[in-house]
Parts: C-alpha cells; structure tokens; sequence
C-alpha cells in the first residue's frame, strides 16, 4: 500500500477522533446508519427471500408466513423511521455543533499562527481549503468511512452467503469489482486530467464571471473598451474547456461503457443465464435457490457499489482531512499565546542591535542599529522599500529578525508574553481595513473600554483625527454602519475619510508607544499638517514612532532615522540632517521644490 493511501486512511480516522471529541453522539448514529443500511440488504436478500420460499414450499401456514412478513416490515419501517429521525434531527443538529466546534479550533488557531503564514501561497492554501465547509467536509468523512468499514464486513457476509447458495455462483462477483476498481478508477484519473487540464480556462471564466458583477471594475468596463477583451478571453476559456471535453470524451466513454457492463450487465444477466441453465437444463438448482441467488445478486451488486462509492469518497476527503490537520498541527514559530515574562509600561528604551531580515531569501535589513528613548518622537523616512514598514513588523513581532535581536528596556522582546508584549502598541498602518460595523467599532476595534467612557472616547479620537464632523453628519453618527455589505444604508468613506478613521484607532488605545504608518498618505497638505500636530500634541507622553512618504511632516521629531536599503544611513534632528547635507537634505528639498511647483501650477491656474 502506498503512503499516500496509508496517510489517507490516518486522516480518516483523525477527522472521527475530531468529531467524536466535538459530538460523540454522531457519530454514533452515523454508525447505526451505515450498519442497518447494509444489514438491510444482506437480510432481504439472505434471510427473508429463502424463509418465505422455503416456508411456501415446506407447506407452512399462510398466517405464519404473514406474521414473519409483519415482524419484518416492522423493522424496515423502524429502520426508515430512524433514518428519517438522522436526516431531520440528528444530521442538522451534528452539523450545528460541529459547525461551531470546528470553527472554534480553526478560528484559534488561524489566530495564533504568525503573520508570515498568511503570506506564504502554499500554507494560505491549505488554511483556505481546511475552512471550506469544513464541518460538512468533516461529518460526511466519518460518515463514509463508517460506509467503508461497514460495506466491507457486509461484501465478506455476502460472498460468503452466495458461496453457501452456489460455489460457482462467487465469481460472478469479481465483475463488479472489476467494473468498480478497476474501469472506475480508470475512469476517475481520466476525470481528474481532464479537470487538471480545464483548471486553466475554468479560471478564466470565473475571473471574467467575478469582474462582471463586482462595483470595484464596474467603472471601467462602462468608460472604455475593456469588455470586448474579457469577452475576447472568455471565449477563448469556453473553447478551451471545450477542446479540453473533446480530447478524454473517447476514452471517458468507452469506460464507463465497460464500467456499467461489468458492474451491472454481466451480473445480472450471467447469474440468471447460469441460474436458469441449472434449474431448467441440468436439473441441479431448485427454484427457491434460484430466487436465492438472485436476490443476493441485487443485495451484493449494491452493496459493492455502496462500498467502493465509500472508498472512493474516503480517499478524496482524506485529502481535504490532509490539509485541515496539517494546517491545525502546524508550530507557530511565533504563538500569538506565547507566555512569557511581563514586560510592564514602562518604556526607558527600544534598541535594534545588529538586526537583519530576509523575506523569502531576499535581504529586507541588514545589521541595522537604532536606539529608541522613553517618552520621545521618532521618525522613519526614506525612499520605498528601503524597509521602513518592516522595521514596525519586527517591532510588534509579527515576524522575528533572521540576525541580531530587538531589546526593550535592555531585554531581548522574543522573552515576554506575546500579548502583553503588543499592548503596549497603538498602531495606524496606511493598509488597515474597515470592518462592515459600526464607526465606533471600528474605532475602538474590541477595546475594553467602560460602557460610560466609550462614546466620550470616540468622540475625541475622531475630533483628533479629523472626520468628527464628517462622521456626525452620517445617519446614525457614531453607530453608523461602515460599508454596504450587510446594511443598505452604511456608510462609504473616501480615501481620506477612511484613512482618518484607522488614525483614530491609535488616539483611542491607552498605551506607552503610538506608532503611525504613513498617516497622512490619502490627505491633502493642510489636513496632513493638522492631522500630525494633533498627533503630536496628544502622544507627547507617549513613546511616538511614525513613518512618513512627506519630509515637511517629520520637522518637529525629536529624532530622524534616513534608511535606504535595509540600513540607517543618516540620523539625527532634521537640523542636524539638514546641515549634513546628505541624503536626507536632498531629498527634502527635492519634495520642497516639488511642492513649490505645485503651488505655483495651483495658483496660475486659478488666476488663469
């Protein structure tokens, strides 16, 4: 048996262990279920077809035969009543609790992995398809494997019952075994090339399918010429999938053709040409046998079937299993419930020693060299990807350096409580995003903040952060709804307006370090010179970090770090950089003149 088989198998019976610890009690229905639906067939075709020839023949009464007849419809009619009891009750309320069991455990963890896990293709894979419907994926595995183990005790039971009917009569049963596993499995790997090769075009067609009812390409397709090119490629993606179904139709055809004959063709019709020939030719077959044999031709056929359906599915699903387990026994490298040492509030020093990072191999930093004091304002300015947004991830930990360490107060940070750890951080990043919640919400983001302070709190994040106004003129002010995506009548913010709303974020956490990542990059300059004097009169208790594209916004830092290619070229006050005369000071009057000019363009223009 090859591995990838025997780990199916393994995840099988990992994804029951799963279940079994979310409702037992399921699982053990799924059990009954799967074993009275075969018992079902084996006493039909076995017990009850020769107890009521048998009893004709041997002249029994007609009221003992119908009360055998009665017993036994009253247990087919209790079989389906329970049946109907696990698909109307049992099923939907299993489904429920694995729903919520489930998506516990993988909620949990998908928060306690590292940021990196996101961003690397292959683990989000996986983390995207164990999510898919997992607790449906998950109750129809153990379902069918209650199917596989089951349907092959019954396969046993019955060739063992039609070999006591009739020895010859067992090797009718290897057809639909070879109809099943082997012209069937043929046919599943021709399915499987065919999807692989109709991948590349169903692709394009759901992309092209996507475009059209989304609002964010909605204007482009009205103002130019956009839409005869995706037509274009779309028909070019259905002749694909077309000349894809062209190339495996033969060969899909003929076995099935084969599939269909040996599973149900030559059974069928070879046992009644064989029974017949014995009982009408040869003399050695009574009819009673011959019903028998007929009978449990139908049960075994089905039975087959059942099983090798089961086994099909339990391989498939095992591959789904495959990626839910090993997304859930992942090792963070960085547990979001790291337990360690307090680290406390107060903050005497950040320091960089010597730290480097690469991202997928690609040097990001290289021995870089900061020192970060209590209570003062930084800034972080330099030309894009020279690694300033990095130096803020290494900072709350979202990924760890590849060299050197990150002390805080003199101690290496990877030594405290992770959480802990990170709230001691206000952040602003300019690629947060906005919750379909209310503004408030979306302002405090979960913070527990008394119920009696939480308006007065957002009121005065928003006031700082300059949309208060904006947000008061919505319908509900404060407990509007942000976006459309479950209320009609949310609210849409521009650029500007949204971008001012994750600043208030950082306004309305209580914390000893803010840290402020292009703040001002949606904002026109008077709002950016209001909007970094708000910041910096409210955090001037605080430990301030910003980063910032715009050098006029970093004049009144304490201190200045100019990076440029993962290292710190220059730094010190922006006078002291600005009487260096180096990087920093070209690049500041480049921006300056850069400015000037615009001003100037804007002014001829209005005086035009």
């Amino acid at each position: 048996m090859s591995s990838k088989k025997i780990n199916s198998i393994k995840n099988n019976f990992y994804a029951l262990s799963l279940v079994w610890k979310i409702c037992p009690g399921a699982v053990i229905h799924m059990a009954i279920a799967r074993l009275l639906y075969y018992f079902g067939w084996l006493f039909y075709s076995a017990f009850f077809m020769r107890y009521v020839i048998n009893a004709l023949q041997s002249g029994k009464t007609f009221s003992a035969i119908m009360i055998f007849i009665a017993l036994t419809v009253g247990v087919f009619a209790s079989m389906a009543l329970y049946n109907s009891y696990i698909l109307g009750k049992v099923a939907p309320i299993a489904n429920t609790k694995l729903n919520k069991g489930i998506y516990k455990i993988l909620f949990k963890k998908s928060c306690n992995v590292e940021l990196e896990c996101f961003e690397n293709s292959e683990f989000y894979d996986k983390y995207t398809l164990a999510m898919k419907n997992a607790d449906v994926n998950m109750y129809q595995t153990v379902d069918q494997l209650f199917g596989v183990l089951f349907g092959f005790i019954a396969s046993i039971c019955a060739f063992i019952f039609m070999f006591k009917v009739d020895n010859f009569s067992v090797l009718f049963i290897l057809l639909p075994i070879i109809g099943n596993f082997f012209f069937r499995t043929l046919n599943s790997k021709i399915d499987y090339k065919r999807n692989k090769e109709m991948a590349v075009h169903n692709r394009r067609i759901d992309y092209i399918n996507r475009i059209m009812y989304l609002k964010d390409y909605a204007k482009e397709i009205r103002l130019t010429n956009i839409f005869k090119l995706l037509k274009r490629q779309y028909t070019d993606a259905i002749t694909g999938v077309a000349d894809v179904t062209k190339k495996f139709v033969f060969k899909s055809a003929c076995l099935h053709w084969f599939y269909v004959m040996f599973t149900f063709t030559f059974i069928f019709e070879g046992l009644l040409i064989y029974g017949a020939y014995r009982t009408l030719v040869s003399n050695t077959m009574n009819l009673s046998e011959l019903a028998v044999l007929t009978s449990m031709m139908v049960s075994t056929t089905w039975i087959l079937i059942g099983f090798t359906d089961s086994v099909t599915a339990s391989i498939k699903n095992g591959l789904f299993v495959d990626y839910l387990r090993s997304f859930l026994e992942y090792k963070e490298k960085i547990p979001e419930d790291y337990d360690g040492a307090d680290p406390g509030t107060k903050i005497e020093s950040i320091e960089f020693v010597g730290v480097g990072f690469s991202y997928k191999d690609i040097p990001v930093l290289s021995n870089l060299n900061m020192k970060i004091e209590g209570g003062k304002t930084y800034a972080l300015v330099g030309h894009n990807g020279a690694g300033k947004s990095t130096i803020i991830k290494l900072l709350l930990r979202f990924y760890d350096p590849t060299e050197g360490q990150i002390l805080l107060n003199g101690r290496n940070i990877k030594e405290f409580n992770l959480q802990k750890y990170r709230a001691l951080f206000a952040t602003a990043f300019q690629d947060n995003r906005m919750f379909s919640m209310s503004v408030a919400d979306n302002v405090t983001l979960g913070e527990d903040i008394p119920f009696e302070e939480r308006e007065q709190v957002v009121t005065q994040s928003l006031k700082l952060s300059g949309v208060y106004e904006k947000v008061m003129s919505l319908p509900d002010g404060i407990n509007t709804t942000l976006t459309r995506e479950f209320d009609d009548n949310g609210a849409v913010l521009s650029g500007g307006e949204f971008q001012k709303i994750v600043v208030s974020r950082a306004f309305a956490r209580h914390c000893p370090i803010k840290v402020f990542d292009e703040p001002s990059s949606a904002l026109d300059p008077i709002a950016e010179y209001k909007l970094f004097d708000n910041i910096l009169k409210s955090c001037s208790e605080n430990t301030l970090l910003f980063i910032s594209h715009r050098l006029s916004s970093v004049q009144n830092a304490d201190y200045v770090f100019f990076l440029e290619k993962g290292q710190v070229k220059e730094e010190g006050t922006h006078l002291e950089l600005m009487k260096k005369n180096g990087l920093y000071a070209d690049m500041y009057q480049k921006q300056a003149e850069n400015y000037l000019a615009d001003k100037t363009h804007q002014t001829e223009g209005i005086w035009a």
